[in-house]
């Protein structure tokens, strides 16, 4: 016996058998829809008030019947044709119980996304149909977005059945044509959701750059309410509901979560929304595993996404049955993540000994580095605030800077001489942004810690943020968390050249530069000097020539300012630290 799906509580099991006898009628191939059929159909969404659909075949054999509400009906996925590039092989016949037989959103994005043959609607009043109305994919818009004809209205009891069925076989070979050249690599369809914190942050203006760096074409930007976070589905059942018909009138492949999902959030969502659903942490481990290009990068990116994974594994739906990948899924790769538990578990313990070497390495450099005397300066701040830019605005160092987040991952350092000739390390380092993955930072917390050893910090801000002192709170979170918020320090305001009207006066520990234009490069040089030679101070004296072991320990442990060869040695000036004063005065004095 066939089946009658859908929503068929409250319904009489004499009219449910009623509701099932549509799949009796037949019709001719050159039938679009018999009016018996529409006629049955209109019959019975008077008497519960509720849509049906069916899925009619081209050769009129109808094999599926469903029941919805008041105001939709779920369409079960279905494809008779098995060549991709063709339309599926079915259309779709429902009703609207308010009269109205346009077409909705909902109705046009389903018929796109599961590639129907036609979806006809047909506007019911008093258990009449009023008309009918019968939708194509047409041709592609200049955004590669396939196109919606729509015939109508329609009478339901005269219907032009050949020219629709001609349509069917128009536009599956119109869609035929067009898939051909479709690129591979089409970018994934993301409808991205938030929850507004209440705190004039806009982090959903931030999602959607994020999903743009990784790649993703973004629909539309969803903010909902404060509300009390749901356990099962995050938003609320109703919500979910109304965003899963969103997501069929978009036709998103995927959803971004602006906050962190639990495991059973992600499959619940996964089910009722019928696309792939990610979150935000998700989608900022994406980007660093898109990024990351040097050895130990690569090692701690796939370390914090095998330890976010892990306890997600038995809940994570659809990301695991997508062969194809996508957004969310780079990195170590589905094939680690379908192992079990006890073998990510070993895979997280080679990762956690690799990055303890490399780390072994890099100590031995900054030891080498303090060991020359020569001050380490670090650059911070938000992503996308210019660091690289700033970097190779001071050094000539050509390093990546594009206007995305998270541009350059890889930690780089470069010294650098300023105009008196003091010698600094300048480390740039990742940037950082707001809810940043709390697996990311443990990973990072080997590279993140070169800010611990700086003599001095250069807090980069992007000032023509209108967030600019939330993100600002972000980074010092997480300088506090790296126990470096006593470090000295200095605010660079960049991307003044974005600014209407004047520009603030620098001093008091900040400076306001545009790192493209090269404004205010000069002063911030300046500042870094005095800041890491406040410590310092000037001094003169004589060195005998016959001291070489002096003249190479002020090369080492001082910045010379000057030489001046005098009879009975070198008259040298220099700025040089108190503690290396004394170590220079025993070393003079044997």
């Amino acid at each position: 016996m066939k089946k009658v799906n859908g929503s068929l509580s409250g319904i009489k099991d004499s009219t449910i058998a009623r509701i099932r006898s549509l799949y009796d009628i037949r019709m001719d191939q050159k039938e679009f829809a018999s009016y018996e059929l529409i006629s049955l159909m209109a019959e019975l969404t008077g008497e519960i008030n509720r849509e049906i659909s069916v899925y009619i075949t081209r050769d009129g054999q109808i094999v599926d019947v469903s029941v919805g509400n008041n105001s939709k009906v779920d369409m079960p996925a279905m494809r008779l044709v098995r060549n991709e590039d063709r339309l599926c092989g079915v259309r779709c016949l429902h009703t609207h119980p308010n009269g109205d037989g346009r077409p909705s959103g909902v109705d046009l994005g389903t018929m796109r996304s599961m590639l129907l043959d036609s979806m006809a609607s047909v506007g019911v009043m008093n258990g009449k149909p009023t008309q009918l109305y019968a939708a194509f994919i047409g041709e592609e818009n200049e955004e590669g977005a396939r196109q919606a004809l729509v015939y109508g209205p329609l009478r339901p009891y005269k219907l032009p059945n050949a020219a629709l069925i001609n349509e069917i076989y128009v536009s599956d070979d119109r869609f035929r044509s067009v898939t051909k050249t479709v690129d591979e690599t089409e970018a994934e369809r993301a409808l991205l959701v938030g929850i507004d914190s209440g705190e004039g942050y806009d982090t959903i203006a931030e999602l959607a750059e994020l999903a743009k760096t990784a790649g993703a074409e973004v629909l539309r930007s969803i903010s909902l309410k404060k509300r009390p976070i749901d356990n099962v589905t995050y938003v609320g059942s109703g919500k979910a509901e109304e965003l899963s018909l969103l997501v069929s009138e978009l036709e998103a492949d995927l959803v971004i979560f602006d906050d962190e999902l639990s495991a059973i959030q992600q499959r619940a969502l996964e089910d009722k929304l019928g696309a792939r659903v990610i979150d935000r942490t998700t989608l900022i481990l994406d980007i660093f595993a898109a990024r990351a290009e040097s050895r130990e990068g690569k090692l701690q990116v796939e370390l914090a996404q095998l330890k976010y994974r892990l306890p997600r594994l038995l809940g994570q739906g659809m990301v695991l049955s997508r062969l194809g990948g996508g957004i969310g899924t780079r990195g170590p790769g589905e094939k680690k993540l379908e192992i079990d538990r006890r073998r990510i578990r070993r895979r997280i313990y080679e990762l956690e000994q690799e990055l303890a070497e490399v780390e072994k390495q890099r100590s031995l450099r900054s030891e080498s580095r303090s060991s020359a005397g020569t001050p380490l300066v670090a650059l911070v701040g938000y992503t996308n605030a210019g660091k690289s830019t700033l970097l190779n605005a001071l050094t000539d160092a050509d390093v990546l800077a594009e206007d995305m987040l998270f541009a350059t991952l890889d930690p780089v350092v470069r010294q650098v001489e300023l105009p008196s000739g003091t010698s600094i390390i300048l480390s740039d380092t990742v940037g950082f942004i707001n809810k940043l993955p709390h697996d990311l930072v443990n990973a990072f917390r080997s590279t993140l810690e070169e800010v611990t050893r700086a003599d001095l910090i250069l807090h980069v801000v992007d000032i023509s943020s209108s967030y600019h002192e939330k993100q600002m709170q972000v980074v010092e979170q997480v300088l506090a968390d790296l126990h470096a918020a006593d470090t000295p320090r200095i605010d660079v305001f960049n991307k003044c050249d974005m600014l209407e009207g004047a520009v603030p006066s620098s001093g008091d520990g900040r400076v306001f530069i545009s790192a493209k234009c090269g404004t205010g490069i000069d002063k911030l040089s300046r500042m870094i000097e005095q800041a890491v030679n406040a410590s310092k101070r000037t001094i003169e004296l004589v060195v005998p020539y016959a001291r070489y072991d002096a003249m190479n320990f002020l090369y080492k442990n001082a910045t010379v300012i000057s030489e001046e060869h005098q009879q009975d040695g070198t008259l040298v000036k220099a700025y040089i630290d108190e503690a290396a004063i004394g170590m220079l005065n025993s070393m003079l004095n044997k």
